[in-house]
């Protein structure tokens, strides 16, 4: 086994060939390509907004107590098994857990940030334990036609669920730059195209996926911050498009009206509502339920979906504060609560032919 992958399975990548002394020769692993407005050849960077928090915030946080004690599991009472196809204008989407759902339409089975490792992390002994099942038995997906991959942290890239799905050599794998270094020093079968922000890529029958940009970061080791790019998607249909935000901070809420202006609303946004206390460590990467709400509003979505809450404890909020949170917001802004759903893994989201 090479160095490369030795490392790689403790969570940290080869940085200059020699090792990890720090920030001195420091290499960028995963992707070597032209400096850009949101690449400087070594780091990636949202134009205006990165930065890099101080290590003294991360154990503030770790230390300052406040972490709301979840169950050690708390089963869904749903399960799905999924149609091999939606035909037409159709949409189902089905709640895998955390950030993994699988969004079929017009004929195309599309994965994303698909999960089923019993942690969310580089160790199988320790990090983030799933508390509920996935919504979907692996064995019971249907044939795969895209699998988007939306950034590099453990609970959204998965190697060993990734390597599970690279068996049919019609999926394609679909990611930001860099992220697909990752996968092929995984699992070299794991044949991943990447892409940067404003590629519009066809997948067939008249589907695009648009990869956009977040307010978020990327990291799999201590040395390799924002060395490999992250991203939303848009999903553009002949029946309406669908936006789906991984992660991201709120900011100045300025990349949700742009993504209104570009794609001309949204029949559905898929957005985070956990993951979000506490606020002075959080906000710059994670939105809170409140935000969520106005995402829905600034990009022009007709309805949302709620993800990235009540599997893995990321963060010190309890299991099921984010629904109830979501809930207020709803109510305070005189949003009726169909308009925002939130399910449980199992759960299905459909909406007829437009």
């Amino acid at each position: 086994m090479n160095r490369r992958r030795v490392l790689s399975l403790l969570g940290l990548p080869v940085i200059a060939g020699v090792g990890y002394t720090g920030y001195r020769n420091v290499r960028n692993p995963y992707y070597d390509g032209p400096v850009s407005d949101n690449f400087d050849g070594l780091r990636f960077h949202i134009p205006g907004i990165s930065r890099e928090k101080p290590f003294t915030d991360m154990l503030k946080w770790q230390f300052g107590g406040g972490r709301q004690q979840w169950p050690a599991r708390a089963p869904s009472p749903f399960s799905d098994k999924p149609p091999a196809r939606v035909d037409g204008g159709s949409l189902r989407i089905s709640y895998i857990g955390h950030a993994s759902v699988l969004l079929q339409t017009h004929g195309l089975n599309i994965l994303i940030d698909p999960v089923w490792s019993q942690r969310a992390s580089p160790f199988g002994f320790a990090g983030p334990k799933r508390v509920n099942d996935p919504g979907v038995a692996l064995q019971d997906l249907p044939p795969l036609d895209a699998v988007l991959v939306s950034h590099n942290h453990y609970d959204h890239l998965d190697v060993a669920t990734l390597s599970a799905l690279a068996g049919n050599p019609r999926t394609r794998f679909l990611t930001p730059l860099g992220n697909d270094t990752i996968m092929r020093d995984a699992d070299a079968t794991i044949q991943a195209q990447s892409f940067g922000w404003g590629s519009r890529v066809d997948i067939g029958n008249g589907v695009f996926v648009h990869f956009e940009p977040a307010y978020h970061w990327s990291a799999r080791g201590l040395f390799d911050r924002r060395m490999a790019l992250w991203c939303a998607f848009v999903i553009e249909t002949p029946s309406g498009n669908i936006y789906h935000i991984a992660d991201t901070g709120f900011a100045d809420g300025e990349i949700f009206r742009q993504m209104r202006d570009k794609h001309g609303g949204f029949r559905l946004a898929i957005l985070p509502i956990g993951a979000f206390e506490p606020r002075w460590f959080m906000s710059e990467q994670h939105i809170d339920p409140d935000e969520a709400v106005a995402i829905m509003e600034l990009c022009g979505a007709e309805r949302a979906m709620a993800h990235h809450w009540g599997t893995f404890q990321l963060t010190n909020e309890a299991i099921d504060e984010p629904p109830k949170r979501l809930a207020l917001a709803l109510e305070k802004t005189s949003v009726p609560p169909a308009r925002f759903q939130v399910k449980r893994p199992g759960e299905v989201l459909e909406f007829a032919v437009v």
